[in-house]
């Protein structure tokens, strides 16, 4: 892939043009197909400046949970992964598309890459819904929102489970790319190669995708429909998936000082082996950082852990959901 661009940012600019231009073609009709493939799932909610998307199961009313993906991905990840078993088991499930992300509007645009804002909409989207405090559920990326959530919007948060979260502060290596790198990411060249050279460059390089993130686990070979994971592919998807991630280290430098502040029950838990997100840069400060957080750590176990380890993150959550039962059951009348 980088052979690929830096051939072509040499191109004459008559024959990039032509690629450019044979690229929004490919790009509009992969657009076409991922969207006809997979509609809709779940209800919208309206929250200030436009919807966002959900897909829920389970009991209306039964204990809520609040799931939200990680980068590259949308609702259907974590619902197909454990979101089915938990509503099995009598919860109210309700995952979210994040903002730019399935069929949610990116609200704010480039504004909304930050944890906060994304934390703004939620909350705002649970409140219209009438649903808090909810445990809130955030995988790698979503692990930064769910803090947010709980730091910015506490009302809406009964307990979080961070599960192989993407929370401590990281260097900005962005500097540190090649010359070409830092050219395309750059907001009018990444907005222009989404619309273009982007969908069918992501296309060919999804299923690579899929196996790294499983590794070390072989790759669910249902994944990609149960998680509707080419909805990736589209443009403004793409776009809203390179402004998160490059955002996400001044947000992480920004609100990481104040986790030692969160009171509620927390889970973290995390892969031994995952290669992505490392538990011992991540998952294990983490858990330092926030008071009585319990940390667990799954042998072996790599990414995908809402896949790999389905079983014992809904038993994980299981037990944590009546612990606060339990808790709100003792409190003296009042409390």
């Amino acid at each position: 892939m980088l052979g690929l661009l830096v051939t072509l940012l040499a191109l004459p600019f008559a024959v990039l043009s032509l690629v450019l231009a044979i690229g929004a073609l490919v790009s509009f009709a992969i657009t076409l197909r991922v969207n006809a493939t997979y509609p809709p799932a779940g209800p919208f909610v309206a929250v200030t400046g436009g919807r966002l998307a959900t897909i829920q199961d389970g009991p209306a009313d039964g204990p809520p949970i609040v799931l939200l993906h990680g980068a590259s991905a949308n609702a259907s990840d974590p619902m197909e992964g454990i979101g089915r078993r938990l509503a099995a088991r009598g919860f109210h499930v309700i995952a979210f598309d994040r903002p730019g992300f399935g069929w949610s509007d990116r609200i704010a645009g480039a504004e909304a890459a930050a944890p906060a804002v994304q934390a703004r909409l939620i909350a705002e989207a649970l409140a219209n819904m009438g649903i808090g405090p909810a445990i809130v559920f955030g995988h790698s990326w979503a692990g930064s929102l769910a803090l947010a959530l709980a730091l910015d919007h506490r009302e809406r948060v009964s307990a979080l489970v961070l599960a192989a979260p993407v929370a401590m502060p990281m260097p900005d290596r962005v500097a540190d790319l090649p010359w070409y790198w830092r050219l395309v990411v750059q907001p009018p060249v990444a907005w222009l190669l989404s619309r273009t050279i982007g969908p069918p460059l992501a296309q060919q390089f999804l299923p690579e995708a899929a196996r790294r993130v499983f590794t070390p686990q072989p790759e669910n070979p249902d994944y990609p429909k149960a998680a509707r994971a080419t909805l990736v592919l589209r443009p403004g998807t793409l776009l809203a998936n390179v402004q998160d991630l490059l955002g996400l280290t001044k947000a992480l430098a920004a609100q990481a000082p104040s986790y030692g502040e969160i009171r509620i029950p927390t889970l973290v838990i995390a892969g031994e082996a995952d290669p992505i997100v490392r538990s011992a840069e991540q998952a294990v400060p983490l858990a330092r950082t926030i008071a009585d957080a319990r940390l667990v750590l799954l042998p072996g176990i790599g990414h995908m852990l809402q896949y790999v380890a389905s079983d014992r993150v809904t038993e994980e959550i299981a037990t944590l959901s009546d612990e606060l039962a339990h808790a709100a059951t003792a409190a003296p009348a009042g409390h």
